[in-house]
C-alpha cells in the first residue's frame, strides 16, 4: 500500500491515538466498556466472575478525517476481547480478527476512503461500547472495465480482463485485491500488460484453455486500495461471474487460404476465405486472436486504421478479432480471391453464405488460431486478448506478485 498521502484531504491534524469516546448527545470519542450500566472513562467494572477490570479501548483512526487506506484496529487496556464489529455506513461489516491475547481485534481489509464508520466492542467480562470514525474523502477516484460480461457463456479463450481509467502505480496492491475462483481449481495468472488505448490493464488467463462447463467468478475487492501517484483510491468493490461454453477452436490457414471451425476436436466447417495482402501494413497478423464481439452490419472505413481512403463500406457478419482493426466477415466483393489469395486489407474475408453459417456457429472468446507466412506479424497482447501468444513462463513474469 502507497504511504503517500497528499491526495487525501484533512479536517485536523492526524494527532496520537486517542481514547474512544461513548456515543451520545454530546457525540465525544472516549468511553470505557461496561460491564453494568456505564462508569467513566478508565473506571474498573466488576465482570461476572466478580473481578474488577479496565476495559477502556483505544481504535488506530479517529475523528472525522482519518487516513483511509490502513486496517482498522481496535485495543482492549485491559482483559479480553469478546467481539468486534466495524460497520460502514452501507454495507456489511468488516471482517477481521482477534490477537492470540485478545487485546486487539483487526480488520482483513482496509478503511475506504469517504466512509463513516460504527465501532461496537464487547469484552469476555460483558461490557460494551459504541463509537465512531470518518475518512476522508478521495480527491481522485480510479475505475475499471471489466470483460466478460456478469452472467455471460464465453469462449475456452476468454480471458478475465481489467482495464483501468487511471494509472497504477501500485500493482502488487492492485492485484492483491483481486480473487478469482473457479469451479475445477483450474490454474492461471494475472499478467500486467497496456491495454490498446494506452491504459494499464490487467488479465487472468488460465495456463491452457478453460475447459467446458468451468465458471468463474472474479471477486475484485477494490474499495479502499489506492492505486498510487496519478491513479486514485477505489471506491467500490467490483465482481463478475462468468461459464464457459462448447471447446471451439477456429483454425487459419492464411498461406492457404482457408478457415476452419473445430468443435470438441471435430471439424464442422471447411471455409474458402482471403486474408489480407501480404507484403505490407494490409497484410493480416498471425498467432492467436480471441473473438472480442459478433458486430453484425457495421460501417467500415480505412481512415480508422490508417489506410487512407482505401474503402469505405457496410460490412455483414462483422466478427472483431483485433482492437486494430482486423475482423473476420462477409466480403463478396472479393469473391474471385476466396481460396486462392490473399488481397483484402487485412481481415479475413469470405462470401455471405460462409460468413453467415461462421457467425451463427462462433462465441466470443473462441480463439482464432492464425498459422502462415503471408502476415506482418503477431498479435500483440494488449491488441485484443493475445495473451495466448505469451509463453506460460513469460507470462506468470507478468504478475505483479511473483
Amino acid at each position: 500500500m502507497s504511504s503517500a498521502r497528499p491526495r487525501i484531504r484533512r479536517s485536523a491534524p492526524a494527532g496520537r491515538r486517542a481514547r474512544l469516546a461513548l456515543t451520545g448527545p454530546a457525540a465525544l470519542l472516549a468511553a470505557a466498556l461496561t460491564a453494568c450500566s456505564g462508569g467513566a472513562s478508565g473506571s474498573a467494572e466488576v465482570g461476572g466472575d466478580g473481578k474488577a477490570s479496565d476495559t477502556s479501548i483505544t481504535v488506530n483512526l479517529r475523528g472525522e478525517a482519518a487516513a483511509p487506506g490502513e486496517p482498522v484496529k481496535v485495543t482492549l487496556a485491559h482483559g479480553k476481547l469478546k467481539a468486534v464489529s466495524v460497520k460502514p455506513g452501507e454495507g456489511g461489516p468488516l471482517a477481521g480478527r482477534i490477537s492470540a491475547d485478545g487485546r486487539t481485534w483487526t480488520s482483513d481489509r482496509v478503511a475506504a476512503p469517504g466512509t463513516a464508520y460504527t465501532v461496537e466492542a464487547t469484552d469476555a467480562d460483558g461490557g460494551s461500547d459504541r463509537a465512531t470514525f470518518a475518512t476522508a474523502e478521495a480527491e481522485k477516484v480510479n475505475k475499471l472495465l471489466l470483460a466478460p460480461g456478469r452472467n455471460t457463456t464465453v469462449g475456452i479463450a476468454q480471458p478475465l480482463s481489467v482495464v483501468f481509467d487511471h494509472p497504477v502505480k501500485d500493482k502488487a496492491a492492485v492485484e492483491k485485491a483481486l480473487k478469482v475462483s473457479t469451479s475445477n481449481d483450474t490454474e492461471g495468472s494475472w499478467g500486467w500488460l497496456q491495454d490498446y488505448s494506452g491504459k494499464d490493464r490487467v488479465d487472468w488467463r488460465p495456463k491452457e484453455y478453460w475447459k467446458p462447463g468451468t465458471k468463474v467468478t472474479l471477486d475484485a475487492q477494490l474499495n479502499g486500495v489506492d492505486t498510487g501517484a496519478d491513479g486514485g483510491w477505489f471506491v467500490r468493490d467490483y465482481a463478475t461471474t462468468f461459464t464457459i461454453g462448447a471447446a471451439q477452436v477456429v483454425k487459419v490457414d492464411l498461406d492457404g487460404h482457408r478457415l476452419a471451425l473445430h468443435r470438441d476436436g471435430k471439424q464442422v466447417l471447411d471455409l474458402p476465405m482471403s486474408a489480407g495482402t501480404p507484403g505490407g501494413e494490409k497484410a493480416s497478423w498471425r498467432g492467436t486472436a480471441v473473438l472480442m464481439s459478433k458486430e453484425g452490419t457495421i460501417n467500415m472505413r480505412s481512415e480508422t486504421v490508417g489506410l487512407g481512403d482505401a474503402y469505405d463500406k457496410m460490412v455483414d457478419y462483422s466478427m472483431r478479432l483485433t482492437w486494430s482493426g482486423m475482423y473476420a466477415h462477409a466480403a463478396p466483393w472479393n469473391a474471385n480471391y476466396f481460396g486462392q489469395a490473399n488481397r483484402s486489407s487485412g481481415c479475413l474475408g469470405m462470401s455471405d453464405a460462409n460468413a453467415s453459417a461462421l457467425y451463427g456457429q462462433v462465441r466470443v472468446g473462441d480463439p482464432f488460431e492464425m498459422t502462415g507466412a503471408e502476415s506482418k506479424g503477431t498479435v500483440a497482447e494488449g491488441n485484443g486478448y493475445g495473451a495466448w501468444n505469451v509463453s506460460w513462463t513469460d507470462w506468470q513474469a507478468k504478475s505483479a506478485l511473483k
